[in-house]
């Protein structure tokens, strides 16, 4: 009897340790604040209806049941013998196969919708940010600025981004919780993601797949300008670093391992960097390639082995 007594004190302190504790969770994947992070939560809310119209009727029914046939209600009626109804068999099978071709389909539909290498149709022409998962940290690389950061980035509210994302170590995550989507980043390889920002405001971004020990603090800053012209300020500010990552050597710098790294800004950046940096993991297939061009076709091996732009066309693929 005092175990009973103890075992249910364990269960409703665990429940209300488990509240409190949930209470301090952020819901940022139901407060978007960009296109596509808002059909995400659509899908999301439509699926958990759709879900509900069985979930509900059986926790009411547990409850309807056991009040139903408790033992003190004399009246209800006695079946010990029952094994099978027809009628329940097809409610059971029905209902459910109904509600998953239901979302079967509008998965397939949104899903395809919001293909992350779908560019977004906007008033606004696009801009390019190319992404590098390093150990652990994100170098974001602004071709069209000729700048680069560790950390953070940013761009102006209601104009869609193409991010380009590889990776300069493992297999990595690149998320942004509120501006919705995730894509994977891979050495050697290019994934496209594209995004849009309708909020001005600070978005915390993430590595959404562990990669080593100093994962935990591989998190960067999506920073969303409310005009252009505070981007442009932004950029400015970035170009007044004295940093820079003009050669392969201040690149192979950066790319040591390190935790929890501050943000950085680099006022100028090696042309055709991110391309070089998913080349350099696919050098000996591109030269097995121009061997055999060389032996077959008698060509200078030379004009087989452009890294950057065989890299790029294969990473595309």
């Amino acid at each position: 009897m005092r175990l009973k007594k103890y075992n249910k004190s364990i269960g409703m302190l665990s429940l209300i340790v488990a509240t409190v504790m949930l209470s301090g969770c952020d819901m940022v994947l139901m407060d978007p604040k960009g296109a596509i992070g808002v059909e995400q939560r659509r899908l999301i809310l439509t699926a958990i209806g759709l879900m509900l119209i069985v979930v509900v009727p059986v926790i009411f029914m547990a409850f309807a049941f056991a009040w139903k046939y408790r033992a003190s209600n004399k009246s209800a009626k006695y079946s010990p013998n029952w094994s099978h109804s027809n009628k329940i068999e097809a409610v059971v099978w029905t209902i459910p196969i109904i509600i998953i071709a239901i979302l079967g389909t509008i998965t397939w539909k949104t899903t395809h919708a919001l293909d992350p290498f779908k560019p977004i149709v906007a008033d606004k022409k696009p801009m390019t940010i190319e992404v590098v998962s390093l150990d652990w940290k994100w170098l974001f690389i602004y071709p069209e600025q000729g700048i680069a950061t560790v950390n953070e980035l940013a761009f102006p509210k209601d104009v869609p981004v193409e991010f380009k994302v590889t990776s300069n170590s493992v297999m990595n995550s690149f998320f942004i919780p509120q501006l919705g989507g995730q894509i994977y980043a891979m050495a050697g390889m290019q994934t496209k993601l594209h995004l849009i920002g309708n909020e001005a405001g600070k978005y915390d971004g993430i590595s959404s797949s562990f990669s080593g020990r100093g994962f935990s603090g591989m998190k960067f800053t999506a920073i969303v300008t409310p005009t252009e012209g505070d981007f442009e300020q932004w950029v400015a500010k970035v170009k007044e670093s004295s940093n820079t990552l003009n050669a392969t050597s201040d690149f192979n710098k950066l790319a040591e391992p390190s935790e929890n790294n501050p943000v950085e800004y680099f006022s100028s950046v090696k042309p055709n960097l991110f391309k070089e940096t998913i080349g350099k993991f696919m050098g000996d297939m591109h030269m097995h390639k121009g061997a055999e061009a060389s032996a077959h076709q008698g060509m200078d091996m030379s004009q087989g082995m452009d890294m950057s732009e065989h890299a790029h066309a294969g990473a595309e693929e």
